[in-house]
């Protein structure tokens, strides 16, 4: 019993053996330790949290990790010993080292699991997210206020892309980024809107007063034909950064990727803070470093099969409610368009991001984390400096509470056309949408009326919206829905 007591406060064991003041050394050791440690959570989380984007920080946190756990085993083994009756029967010493035995495992495998986490989140950090003084590129925001970045940021917004390199396509070719999302997020509450563009939108702009401007004045075109397939959208990527000079831009570390930011901020008018580039063949390995995700399936979606050669599909996923995808099919579900067109694969990708949102937890993550670590590193690259890495560790927790809303741009629809968009009426419908993000997540989080309607806020005279009004954004809960279809 002792022994336990003083595996749960070390030392107390061995100040009950009589060696008071070892017994009394370990303890005061440690409860000051857990003070200083608790102190720092309440009053430096801050510089706690940062301590931990930091790789040294983590690998040093990792080896002592591991040493705790020799160390408190050994305090474990040696107070029992200094416990146990010297005349113990030979049954009372066996049964002590299934005690310790026990209880060794009990304290060290938490601890080791701890170390693994660190080590593996070095790793992440140091391979993933760059160095504040590794990438000096303008297109980076400016961010003084490093406590508190979101304080004098009201909106944070991402280009996700979505790569087709890796396996079966040859690296002479690059990369074209297939996927093109804008992730854009209110820092105060997290309420997030994805805008897709299709992949092949023409003459995507480029600011005036941008170096980019001179070697394309009228937007990356060929000033001929708008369905040259090699100054579309997802063409950007690869061919600007062979057309263009390296230092255009200045001194950047992700040449093709500020190319992709400068143009696709200017055509929503929005301005692109950072970018996530993700590897399409790597994305089946996170996905199921995560476990899987759970979306529905209102349609069949081919698996493989080539559309424009006539080569059928090898398999299908079928539809149905609540199906759980692992990476494979996960990555079919994304991608897969045999029969089907850009725009129904761009809708199942945000359902994809949405799941991924909803199902990504805390627990989740730290349960998986050596296997989403080991996929992120060879899966992401983005310009996210480290020192942003805690600030946007707590924004993505005020995403998860939050009902995303999403547009994709169709060609045909609501006035966009791809080989001639207007931009102008692509930005006002990217305003409205933020504005019916903020509206729809402020509309959930009040209190319901007796009636089970939202309590209209405090004070206000604006009327409600119609009810026969259709939103200019998707309610991604409503969209990803179970609504099977033919």
């Amino acid at each position: 019993g002792w022994t336990v007591l003083g595996t749960i406060i070390p030392g107390l064991g061995l100040w009950r053996s009589g060696r008071r003041l070892s017994g009394a050394l370990i303890m005061a050791v440690v409860v000051l330790a857990v003070a200083g440690i608790a102190g720092l959570a309440f009053t430096q989380r801050s510089a706690l949290v940062s301590l931990a984007a930091s790789p040294d920080f983590l690998r040093g946190a990792a080896v002592a990790l591991v040493v705790l756990a020799v160390l408190w085993v050994f305090l474990i083994g040696g107070t029992h010993l200094a416990l146990r009756p010297s005349g113990a029967t030979t049954g009372q010493r066996l049964l002590g080292a299934v005690v310790v035995g026990g209880l060794s495992f009990a304290v060290a495998a938490p601890l080791a699991m701890g170390a693994n986490v660190a080590y593996s989140a070095s790793g992440l950090v140091q391979s993933v997210f760059t160095p504040d003084n590794d990438n000096n590129s303008g297109t980076l925001p400016t961010i003084t206020n490093k406590v508190d970045p979101w304080a004098e940021k009201e909106r944070l917004n991402v280009l996700v892309l979505g790569g087709d390199s890796g396996t079966g396509r040859s690296d002479k070719l690059g990369m074209r980024a297939d996927t093109v999302i804008v992730a854009s997020i209110d820092t105060k509450t997290g309420s997030t809107t994805l805008f897709s563009l299709p992949r092949q939108t023409a003459r995507m702009p480029f600011p005036k007063d941008s170096p980019l401007s001179k070697y394309y004045p009228n937007g990356f075109y060929d000033g001929v034909n708008p369905a040259n397939a090699e100054y579309f959208l997802n063409a950007m990527y690869r061919n600007v950064p062979q057309r263009v000079p390296r230092d255009a831009l200045g001194d950047t570390k992700f040449f093709a990727e500020d190319v992709m930011k400068i143009s696709v901020g200017e055509a929503l008018g929005l301005d692109i803070d950072y970018f996530v580039t993700v590897n399409m063949d790597g994305f089946k390995d996170i996905i199921n470093a995560l476990g899987g995700i759970t979306v529905n399936v209102n349609y069949r979606v081919p698996i493989g099969g080539k559309s424009d050669e006539g080569v059928p599909p090898t398999d299908w996923i079928e539809p149905g409610p609540d199906q759980h995808l692992g990476g494979r099919k996960a990555l079919w579900y994304a991608r897969g368009r045999y029969g089907l067109d850009d725009y129904s694969r761009m809708e199942r990708q945000r359902c994809v991001i949405n799941a991924v949102v909803e199902q990504a937890s805390p627990a989740n993550l730290l349960r998986n984390f050596e296997k989403v670590a080991a996929a992120g590193e060879k899966t992401v690259i983005t310009d996210v400096p480290s020192s942003m890495l805690p600030a946007m560790l707590e924004l993505a927790t005020r995403v998860q509470g939050t009902k995303l809303r999403s547009i994709v741009f169709i060609n045909g629809n609501d006035g966009f056309r791809t080989g001639t968009p207007n931009w102008e009426v692509v930005q006002k419908r990217v305003r409205t949408a933020l504005k019916e993000t903020a509206k729809g997540n402020q509309a959930s989080t009040q209190p319901a009326s007796p009636s089970g309607s939202a309590s209209p806020t405090q004070g206000s005279t604006k009327p409600s919206p119609s009810k026969t009004s259709k939103p200019k954004s998707d309610d991604l809960a409503s969209e990803c829905a179970y609504n099977p279809k033919g």
